[in-house]
């Protein structure tokens, strides 16, 4: 078996390719009419654990609003760190 290198180049490639499938998930996601998303609904659309949404909280990359113990997340919030990601 051939041994293959792989660059930088190969791997931001792949980070937009990936970055570009999660938004038109997003997009065409069944929660499109809601603005505002509940952390089990953002956990699943962007694939990630308790702990990475809540890192994202802490860091201050994800807005969101409190109301008692539900957190909400605004969509477009969610469309502008995707597309953020995409540009670095």
């Amino acid at each position: 078996m051939a041994a293959e290198i792989i660059t930088k180049e190969d791997l931001n490639s792949f980070r937009q390719e990936l970055l570009q499938e999660i938004k038109d998930l997003l997009s065409n996601a069944p929660s499109k009419n809601k603005e505002w998303l509940k952390s089990p609904e953002v956990r699943k659309l962007l694939k990630i654990s308790p702990g990475t949404l809540q890192n994202l909280r802490i860091n201050g990359t994800l807005r969101y609003t409190r109301l008692g113990s539900i957190i909400y997340y605004r969509e477009e919030d969610i469309q502008k760190l995707l597309e953020e990601g995409m540009k670095e």
